[in-house]
């Protein structure tokens, strides 16, 4: 589900002895497809919005994707106007948020006891 990294191992910022930073997932797919279904996302919005939620800037998504950073920040833009945000920082924890509530739903459904 959505798993942080525990601030008191102080991997939080730091480097792996390879060099890159630790992978935080945050959501996954399913979460992502519901997010992605809930805000009317493109499939282009919806990854330059999990790059981002990676912690990723700009300049880095677009050197991943191979677009120019203007047009990551259109993107960006255009994903703060379906989620009703106006940060990076607001739209991943608007959908952190959606997640677990879905989530919660989810598993309220599910773990509600069987009726004879």
């Amino acid at each position: 589900m959505i798993r942080l990294p525990n601030p008191k191992s102080g991997n939080i910022g730091s480097v792996n002895s390879d060099g890159k930073r630790p992978e935080v997932v945050l959501l996954n797919e399913k979460q992502w497809s519901y997010v992605q279904s809930r805000y009317d996302l493109t499939p282009r919005e919806r990854q330059i919005a999990e790059l981002i939620c990676q912690g990723l800037r700009n300049g880095s998504i677009a050197k991943a994707l191979r677009i120019r950073p203007g047009t990551v920040k259109t993107h960006t833009r255009n994903i703060y106007r379906k989620v009703h945000v106006k940060s990076k920082i607001g739209m991943l924890l608007r959908f952190v948020t959606d997640a677990r509530d879905i989530f919660t739903q989810y598993e309220g459904i599910h773990s509600a006891p069987a009726m004879d």
